[in-house]
């Protein structure tokens, strides 16, 4: 395998504990956006979403002879599963995981922009297909997410006066 090749599996594997780290991530924000309907139900799409993501590229790192990190999969999950928790004690917790989410999706996003030049240069175009799906669903993600943010903010912020 040379380097070119070694490197798209590292960033696959870094991938796919990402996508892991998500789920978690969306558990939690999901089981707290109770009173923001809206915003509940685009987080359980997306979390469909990441988690079809995360068995897709599973599949390119089979098919491709690697095997996904438990290790990076496992500490993603709790480092997401801490957050999670810490982040239940906020007052503002929903523009302040609103925020994070915004962020991490651009992360998400330059992610699969790495993997889609990598598979190009690879010539892996299986994979590239793959990364391609997933950078639309997080581009749109992003897209929605800053959209709503002004309005978010704004709903939060008139319930706490009405408190």
């Amino acid at each position: 395998m040379n380097q070119a090749e070694e490197n798209l599996m590292a960033w696959l594997r870094n991938a796919h504990a990402m996508e892991e780290q998500a789920v978690t991530m969306l558990i939690g924000l999901a089981n707290r956006t109770g009173d923001y309907p809206e915003v509940k139900a685009r987080i359980e799409q997306h979390l469909a979403e990441t988690r079809k993501q995360a068995e897709a590229l599973e599949g390119c790192i089979l098919r491709r002879g690697g095997d996904t990190s438990t290790l990076k999969d496992l500490t993603g999950k709790v480092i997401a599963f801490g957050q999670s928790i810490s982040d239940m004690f906020v007052d503002d917790e929903i523009v302040k995981g609103a925020m994070a989410s915004y962020t991490f999706e651009h992360m998400e996003i330059a992610a699969y922009r790495v993997l889609i030049a990598a598979t190009e240069i690879v010539g892996d175009t299986q994979t590239k297909t793959v990364c391609e799906r997933i950078l639309k669903e997080e581009l749109s993600m992003a897209s929605d997410l800053e959209a709503h943010l002004p309005e978010l903010t704004r709903e939060y912020l008139r319930r706490s006066q009405s408190n």
